[in-house]
């Protein structure tokens, strides 16, 4: 596992070389994800390597989870609230339809969650751009292969350093790197609303979406929900459609 930990930070380091950058910052969470890509990134760059913690409506828990792992890391770490900005531009967005008369109200839960990960996004660059830094990402093999991600949210990032590691792999890995316990036992949650968890948002578990990634068996009805998601998501692992070269003038 150290062997793989060494890996991971010789490739970050090379990545931000490559990129002429000075460092590397992630969103913390207060989940596991976010916690290993901390404690990888200030393995890589002691110096020059930062974690934005942004609430925005949060569970005050979560707040408290992230700064648990910026402590377990040493990590310099930054709290910026999302709250009003969200406020400021949501509500522009609900009137402006309102008026319209076209709010769909039961799709303004998902939209309401995926624009405060297109916050997050937002002010992950900003800050980046301020230091030099690169941005990294949080995204696992399962959450890569389901699509369980905003696009242009928390899948708007430079590098995905655990896009080849299963959900019980990111565990070890937490484990090794000194991740505290109550992250690592956690819950998955991508804290969008309350009482929300990954896996019943999903229909299935990490367990059986691990399994399902490594060619183990695992019950008709979860392999037909994963293939659904994987399938629905397509997009948000390609760049931009483009139409072909052949459409364009004389």
């Amino acid at each position: 596992m150290e062997v793989v930990i060494d890996s991971l930070v010789s490739w970050l380091q090379e990545q931000v070389s490559s990129a002429g950058l000075n460092g590397a910052l992630v969103g913390i969470s207060g989940g596991i994800d976010s916690a290993v890509v901390a404690h990888l990134i200030k393995r890589a760059f002691p110096d020059s390597s930062l974690g934005l913690i942004m609430p925005c409506k949060s569970n005050p828990k979560d707040q408290q989870d992230a700064e648990r792992v910026a402590a377990s890391c040493g990590i310099n770490h930054q709290v910026i609230d999302l709250t009003k900005a969200h406020d400021a531009l949501f509500s522009e967005v609900l009137n402006s339809l309102k008026q319209a008369g076209e709010w769909n109200e039961n799709a303004s839960k998902l939209g309401d969650a995926n624009t405060r990960a297109r916050l997050r996004m937002t002010t992950l660059y900003a800050v980046a751009n301020n230091y030099g830094y690169i941005v990294v990402g949080t995204d696992n093999a399962a959450e890569w292969h389901t699509g369980y991600f905003t696009k242009y949210g928390d899948g708007g990032v430079d590098l995905v350093p655990l896009v080849h590691f299963t959900k019980g792999q990111v565990r070890e890995l937490a484990k090794v790197l000194g991740v505290p316990d109550e992250i690592i036992t956690k819950a998955p949650s991508a804290g969008l609303w309350e009482d929300q968890t990954d896996e019943n948002e999903m229909g299935t578990t990490y367990n059986m979406i691990d399994a399902y990634l490594t060619g183990q068996a695992i019950p008709d009805k979860d392999r037909e929900i994963i293939d659904s998601l994987h399938n629905k998501s397509e997009h948000k692992r390609q760049m931009a459609a483009a139409p072909p070269k052949s459409i364009t003038f004389n």
